[in-house]
């Protein structure tokens, strides 16, 4: 190694350059590693021990640059989550869909067990007549059977009648003809006024009367009103009868007047009344009421 001539002016100045930049790079080297802020030698801070995990930590404390930044521990404390409850929103309408009613519960039909009837104490065996006609005259009504006392009364459609003990198999009544003015059919009994003593049911059946087939069609009068002339049709024939009061038809209706309005006819075997009113637009009186026969043909000449 050479020595350095420090008589020559150019060595001085390489030594002292060289001594200015041997104290700048350590002054460069101390400004990075240490700082000029932080002048205090480096301690030690001893922690308290804390009263729950019962250990001694010791923490140095460190020289900071104003680069660097503060940590704050609480950042990374121990999170514990919670998720809340979710509710779903509600669905909205459905136009379509609607609200039907439960059907009602069909009941099963049940047949109801029926009673025994408890058997009448009296015995009706026949009524005696068991048919007749409407509007007939009062008729004598015969019942039998057994068991019958003289307290014991005929009943027809609930209506008492006045009844006559012949003995304990037979009783009668008359049944006036109010009882039988129209078609049907009546009840019979036979019981006491209390009830105590009561027979079976029968019946009475109430045909509608035979009514004469014609139509009063006009009339021929006389000047003394006695002879006048009907004239009558059959509903299903053409043919136009002359009939006077006293005449008979079908064997059993008698004529008995004759007026402009109405015809009277009464059966000879039920006498009952039969009226027929004169069909309209034939009334009229002398010969010209009496219709003209059809012709069959004009030309008859052989």
């Amino acid at each position: 190694m050479q020595r350095v001539d420090l008589s020559k002016p150019g060595e001085k100045k390489k030594l002292i350059g060289a001594a200015v930049l041997g104290v700048v790079a350590l002054g460069v080297l101390y400004w990075v590693l240490i700082g000029f802020d932080s002048g205090a030698p480096a301690t030690t801070v001893r922690t308290q021990p804390s009263p729950t995990p019962q250990t001694r930590t010791t923490q140095t404390a460190t020289r900071q640059t104003p680069s660097q930044d503060i940590v704050d521990l609480s950042r990374f404390t121990q999170i514990n989550y919670e998720p809340s409850a979710y509710n779903a929103p509600e669905a909205k309408r459905n136009i379509f869909a609607y609200y039907e009613p439960p059907k009602a519960p069909v009941k099963e039909a049940t047949t109801p067990t029926p009673t025994p009837t408890p058997t009448p104490p009296v015995l009706l065996a026949s009524v005696s007549p068991s048919n007749v006609y409407a509007r007939t005259a009062d008729f004598k009504l015969e019942v039998a059977g057994d068991k019958f006392t003289p307290e014991m009364k005929i009943f027809v459609d609930g209506r008492e009648l006045p009844t006559a003990y012949k003995n304990p198999q037979q009783l009668s009544t008359t049944v006036a003809a109010s009882v039988i003015a129209a078609p049907g059919s009546r009840q019979v009994v036979v019981r006491t006024p209390d009830s105590r003593l009561y027979s079976n049911p029968m019946q009475i059946n109430v045909a509608d009367p035979p009514k004469p087939n014609y139509v009063y069609v006009g009339i021929i009068g006389r000047p003394n009103r006695v002879d006048d002339v009907a004239l009558v049709q059959e509903r299903n024939a053409r043919n136009i009868i002359n009939v006077l009061r006293g005449d008979i038809l079908s064997g059993r209706f008698r004529v008995t007047s004759i007026s402009e309005k109405e015809l009277v006819l009464t059966d000879t075997t039920l006498k009952i009344k039969h009226t027929i009113a004169m069909s309209e637009g034939e009334k009229g009186t002398g010969p010209l009421a009496r219709p003209t026969p059809r012709v069959d043909a004009e030309d008859d000449e052989p």
